[in-house]
């Protein structure tokens, strides 16, 4: 299970806060990526984060529960990159770019920065803070763990929304990614707004139709 023991490691405490970051969407076929910032309190972990763990981990109706927990009693930002900026400087920058926007909505409300942004990953985007990646960090970090359920319960909001609109293609059960029956409706249905262009499976549908 995931503890604070790498936040501890880097020195949080009330003057020297240490966020978690975390990311979702970043393999699917439409839909935007969304990231989220998480800071959790310094010292003894806190009883009402009994059960904060990687979201790919936590049953979905937990994942609700955890959600509300975390903001109902953490500071945290959520970002989120559009298919649009995906599409225009690739699903790498876009994910840097939503992590950057959960930062910031994190800082204002904190009323600063982080002193530090604990990143799941070997790669992060360049903040106003000090930045650390760290792998597996959704199974690793505490903070990250509970980004991680924040920022993969708005976007699986997001595509259910999305899924009312452009019925048939799955989006809310397999929110966006590339199952055979979302690949299957792109062929049957064709290339929503929502569908990303510079993904292999949707720009080969759209080349077909040219």
């Amino acid at each position: 299970m995931p503890d604070l023991s790498h936040e501890i490691r880097l020195g949080h405490g009330p003057d020297f806060p240490v966020c978690g970051v975390d990311e979702a969407g970043r393999g699917p076929l439409a839909g935007p990526v969304v990231a989220a910032a998480v800071l959790l309190p310094a010292g003894p972990v806190a009883d009402w984060c009994a059960g904060i763990n990687d979201s790919k981990q936590v049953r979905q109706a937990l994942r609700q529960t955890m959600f509300e927990r975390i903001v109902a009693n953490a500071p945290h930002g959520i970002g989120i990159a559009s298919v649009e900026e995906i599409d225009a400087v690739n699903i790498l920058q876009a994910t840097f770019l939503a992590m950057t926007r959960a930062v910031d909505q994190l800082a204002a409300q904190m009323g600063r920065m982080p002193a530090l942004a604990l990143i799941d990953g070997n790669r992060g985007p360049k903040l106003r803070c000090r930045v650390e990646t760290l792998v597996d960090g959704d199974a690793l970090s505490l903070s990250i763990a509970a980004a991680s359920i924040l920022a993969k319960v708005t976007r699986d909001k997001i595509m259910g929304q999305l899924a009312l609109t452009h019925p048939g293609y799955g989006w809310e059960t397999n929110q966006g990614y590339g199952t055979a029956t979302h690949r299957a409706a792109i062929l049957k249905l064709g290339v929503t707004p929502h569908h990303r262009r510079s993904f292999a499976p949707v720009s080969e549908q759209l080349s077909l139709t040219l």
